[in-house]
């Protein structure tokens, strides 16, 4: 079929095309559940601390009460736009039927960034703590990254019902963990002591060590409280009923990482050994636990515990970005081969193998340029750019259907409107301004940038000119013509 663009061009694919390229409903309100706040999960658990050398505790619990603001305008625009559009690809999907290809793709491009590097920063924070439970040293640690990838992409390929029976269980697992330490935590709390311990800037207080830029360097580390929970649209077309359990799970999710967000951020730094020193672990749960029980000799169980949490998080980005490439992919923006299916369990293998090849490289690269102590952090800047890009994205798409489609069917309305979505745009391009602030992070950052250009030559010389009539490219063209 000719494109209705004389720049690009569709080809039409037979049933056989899209036979191989087939997902298997499964999944209702507590699965989705499971899967946002299983996503987002281990931000509680390592990589958070990052933030309080740049504003001090002050700093991150305004930078968190900031990202809470900017969630709340997303996840309910986003909850909208699913239940209206209701595919595989989510921001993408979106994305297409506002802003046509170009958007389609460039917000896809910038949400497969986002979702292939978050699981490399994560595994980094895994290899820490196994390093920490079988006592291996740091050099190890790039094979404890390709041990987790491989175990979980087999979990992951085994079938859609394993996949989203692991995340409740998982899911679960890592909120009682943490229940457990803010409990334990209570007799220990001396938040003047402690939580107030950053050396403060000449004029500036011990809750604001760095004044109002303090709070800005935080934001990206407060973003990865609840960064990912985005990821459930993806699974669209593997819920039995996505108008109605999408928006449910997202708010449900939503309002469980906020409790999660501020009690872990309170807990862990008004205790012993103190926001400076929780500032540069890589395994920050473990201090806490070793405070609370008064021991290290039981530092390798603490540490298998606190895993639990990064574990649920892995598991659960690497099945958003495998989803994420296979809707990509389907529809020709990415490589088609990469979209077909497993003929038995119908899991898109190919498109999480190519995800966690990419993750693996990042953090390898990164690791092999020198920068050993610093990987988790520049990946998780590196994640977070990709994030807010797609979701400055998201939102412009939320403002441009509703001026646009005004009588398509939503079962759901975000209550929050035009003035949350625009909010939450704001607040995620001032994030992406402070990227590039950070000098200790900013090299990443821009590697990421060059990441996200390649990407768009790749788009703009080649795969324009083969996209393929996939549901929503259909969609987006049909509505195109309503409109």
């Amino acid at each position: 079929m000719p494109s209705n663009s004389p720049n690009s061009t569709y080809t039409t694919q037979g049933t056989e095309y899209f036979e191989k390229r087939t997902l298997r409903r499964h999944a209702r309100v507590l699965h989705l559940w499971a899967m946002g706040v299983a996503a987002v999960i281990s931000g509680d658990f390592f990589g958070w601390n990052y933030g309080l050398l740049s504003g001090g505790f002050g700093g991150m619990f305004l930078a968190v009460a900031i990202m809470t603001v900017m969630y709340a305008g997303l996840c309910l625009s986003i909850a909208e736009m699913s239940a209206a559009l209701p595919h595989s690809g989510g921001a993408y999907s979106f994305a297409r039927t506002a802003m046509g290809r170009w958007g389609g793709y460039l917000t896809g491009l910038a949400e497969n960034m986002e979702y292939i590097l978050t699981p490399a920063t994560i595994v980094v924070g895994i290899g820490g703590y196994l390093g920490a439970i079988f006592g291996t040293p740091k050099s190890f640690e790039p094979l404890w990254w390709l041990a987790a990838y491989a175990l979980f992409v087999i979990l992951n390929v085994r079938g859609v019902e394993l996949a989203f029976r692991f995340s409740v269980f998982i899911a679960a697992a890592a909120l009682l963990v943490l229940a457990v330490f803010w409990v334990a935590a209570i007799p220990h709390l001396d938040f003047t002591r402690f939580a107030l311990d950053v050396p403060a800037a000449p004029g500036q207080s011990t809750f604001l060590p760095h004044g109002i830029p303090g709070i800005l360097a935080c934001l990206p580390f407060a973003l990865w409280l609840y960064l990912g929970i985005e990821q459930l649209p993806l699974a669209a077309e593997e819920s039995h009923d996505p108008a109605r359990d999408m928006p449910r799970a997202l708010i449900y999710g939503l309002l469980t990482l906020v409790v999660c967000s501020f009690l872990t951020i309170s807990a862990s730094a008004s205790i012993f050994p103190g926001a400076t020193k929780l500032a540069t672990s890589d395994e920050p749960l473990i201090l806490g636990f070793q405070t609370v029980f008064a021991t290290k000799a039981w530092t390798k169980t603490l540490a298998a515990v606190a895993c639990v949490g990064l574990i649920a998080s892995f598991h659960t980005i690497i099945f958003a970005y495998g989803r994420q490439i296979y809707s990509l992919s389907r529809a020709g923006y990415f490589p088609p081969f990469l979209s077909e299916t497993h003929s038995t369990h119908k899991t898109p293998v190919r498109s999480l193998i190519a995800g966690s090849a990419l993750g693996l490289l990042a953090a390898l690269g990164i690791y092999l340029t020198g920068q050993k102590s610093s990987v988790g952090a520049t990946l998780l800047n590196m994640a977070v750019f990709g994030a807010v890009l797609a979701y400055i994205l998201q939102m412009v798409s939320f403002v441009l259907l509703r001026r646009n489609l005004p009588a398509a069917e939503r079962p759901y309305r975000s209550p929050l409107g035009l003035a949350g979505a625009i909010t939450a745009a704001v607040i995620a391009g001032i994030t992406l301004v402070t990227l590039f602030q950070n000098p200790d992070y900013a090299r990443g950052v821009w590697g990421a940038a060059i990441w996200f250009l390649l990407g768009i030559a790749y788009f703009a010389i080649y795969a324009r000119h083969r996209l393929v009539l996939s549901p929503e490219e259909e969609f987006a063209l049909q509505h195109q013509k309503a409109k």
